[in-house]
């Protein structure tokens, strides 16, 4: 798994379980960073579960959450086919939430991750800072060399965008390079896209995830998954001693976090007992 501590052999442990009790439905492990991939099988593997039990209508009318980490154009699709009432946030979802913008924590946090991120470097330019003729379709960079049109045709959640390089020659010699470019280049130049409009095709999952998300309903519904899932991890992690994998090969790693789940939710159903 390539993180960012550098490429490590590793799994990531992935957990669905109910809100009422905080019983781990669905566990298993994968070797891969992203999580995007993991949703549909997950899915696939719990509804397989239920219906072994004789209550494979146990999901109509359930509510499922699940953080950015499993955000995708394709999960979204993929969700829209359950029939699960599904709130899944974009990475952007806290930015548009007007109560996080107005809070002193949240431009404080955002602050101190921006400082992360750039080490105290200046503001690298975005594609504000290039200017861009529509009408013309070309590109010069702030230092104002000429970009040529690399792709002329981007298209990204419904919306398609027009993509400029910095030639190889001007960007290895430019002044400016520091404040465009986080390293030097050494196979190609600056890249920059603009949107150009937007397609004729029926709104994208995402949009419509957005704007579900985004209502108030749907805010209420996506807050409840903190106090769901969180707690469960925590209890492994930290209360079980959990905080690492101890064994190799995907095998025996989903044996080992499988087993940690079933002490979880034996604890769970012992204390609903009492």
């Amino acid at each position: 798994m390539t993180t960012s501590k550098g490429t490590i052999q590793g799994y990531n442990g992935i957990a669905i379980n109910d809100d009422k009790h905080q019983v781990i439905m669905q566990a298993q492990v994968w070797g891969s960073v992203g999580e995007q991939q993991t949703l549909k099988p997950a899915i696939e593997d719990l509804k397989k579960q239920l219906t072994e039990l004789g209550t494979p209508d146990a999901l109509c009318e359930a509510k499922f959450t699940a953080d950015s980490g499993f955000h995708s154009e394709v999960n979204l699709e993929f969700m829209a086919t359950t029939g699960l009432d599904a709130y899944i946030a974009d990475t952007a979802f806290r930015s548009r939430n007007p109560l996080f913008k107005e809070s002193e924590t949240y431009h404080t946090e955002q602050e101190k991750r921006r400082l992360k991120r750039s080490k105290g470097r200046a503001r690298l330019f975005n594609s504000k800072d290039f200017y861009f003729d529509k009408k013309k379709n070309e590109c010069h960079c702030p230092a104002g060399k000429e970009m040529w049109l690399s792709v002329k045709n981007v298209e990204t959640a419904g919306r398609q965008y027009v993509r400029f390089s910095g030639y190889l020659k001007d960007c290895r010699v430019c002044p400016l390079q520091k404040q465009c470019m986080r390293k030097a280049p050494t196979k190609q130049g600056r890249q920059v896209q603009f949107e150009t409009g937007k397609t004729t095709k029926s709104i994208s999952y995402t949009d419509r995830m957005r704007v579900k998300i985004d209502s108030s309903p749907g805010r209420r519904e996506y807050s409840k998954r903190l106090g769901a899932i969180e707690p469960v991890f925590g209890n492994i992690t930290v209360n079980k001693g959990m905080n690492k994998f101890t064994l190799r090969g995907q095998e025996k790693v989903n044996t080992q976090w499988q087993m940690y789940c079933l002490v979880h939710n034996i604890e769970k159903l012992r204390n609903s007992l009492h």
